[in-house]
């Protein structure tokens, strides 16, 4: 099932067209990594699933529900994680939980079983200081359970660890890996490390257009370079192996890097079992042997150029 669906969404502001045909599917219970560099058009695209922004056209449905400017019905479906959270900053965590809990009709009994559960989920159980003594981090930490309090069918994040320490950031990652149980987590993000850390699928936005969107193992596969990097002990062994491999039919060139061999090769998957049978034969002490695999950043300054 897809918990968010858009199709051929586009929103222009004035001579500026910032979103032009849009359109993805989020199935239920995955994390997907919405990546962009900043001014891509990844916050208008939110706005716009919470109904926040009206598109000039196209459509989007989340839970199978259109979503209409300025009625707001999908929203309870959605909890949201805006980049730079706003918290009563007089309040305590489970105060706060508690005002949110109220005003979206949840009951007694659910607001403190919800809350118990969700502090605990973000680790902030047991504390007891004012919000406006938080880190960055515990701050991101309280939204993430405010925007699962009502149990949404989607969390959309907004670039939640652009502004952390390493630390933080780790620890919000971890989080919304584990929020994957309840939630399918939308995750705008132009921090690409965080991206293959966590996401199951991945849609690359630039200048307004989907430039590339699929389950992220399937992109590095089919992006995967004919390349095998072979590392030895001795130079020896590898120039030795280097007049070798320069005469085999599957090679296309070899390159000589520090200690290793950079070895393209004419096919991979066939290619890599003959350079291993080939390796074997010749009886070298080889300490690496790494095919190569593209990462995301790679492909997304491939993609942005």
């Amino acid at each position: 099932m897809n918990v968010l669906s858009l199709k051929n969404v586009s929103k222009r502001f004035g001579s500026l067209k910032v979103i032009d045909g849009l359109s993805f599917d989020v199935e239920e219970g995955i994390v997907f990594g919405f990546v962009g560099k900043n001014g891509a058009g990844k916050t208008t695209t939110m706005k716009m699933i919470l109904g926040l922004l009206e598109c000039d056209s196209g459509t989007i449905r989340v839970c199978d529900e259109e979503v209409t400017f300025g009625e707001t019905a999908t929203n309870r479906h959605i909890g949201y994680l805006p980049d730079v959270p706003e918290f009563y900053g007089y309040m305590k965590a489970k105060e706060y939980l508690t005002l949110c809990g109220e005003i979206t009709g949840l009951s007694h009994t659910q607001i403190r079983a919800r809350s118990g559960e969700l502090l605990n989920l973000v680790g902030l159980s047991g504390v007891e200081r004012k919000i406006s003594t938080y880190s960055r981090g515990m701050k991101q930490r309280l939204g993430i359970a405010q925007a699962l309090l009502n149990s949404p069918k989607l969390l959309i994040c907004d670039e939640p660890t652009s502004a952390l320490d390493p630390i933080g950031r780790s620890e919000i990652l971890s989080i919304l890996h584990a929020a994957k149980k309840y939630t399918t987590v939308l995750f705008s993000t132009h921090i690409l490390s965080d991206v293959e850390r966590i996401c199951d699928r991945v849609g690359i936005l630039n200048d307004g257009k989907l430039m590339l969107e699929g389950d992220l193992s399937d992109i590095k596969s089919r992006h995967r370079e004919n390349t095998v990097t072979l590392e030895f002990e001795s130079t020896h062994d590898l120039q030795e192996l280097h007049r070798t491999l320069s005469d085999l039919p599957f090679v296309s060139s070899v390159e000589t890097q520090n200690r290793a061999l950079l070895v393209r090769l004419s096919d991979t998957i066939d290619g890599n079992q003959r350079l291993l049978e080939h390796l074997t034969r010749s009886k070298l002490m080889l300490l690496k042997f790494e095919v190569g695999e593209p990462t995301l950043e790679s492909l997304f300054m491939e993609i942005i150029k």
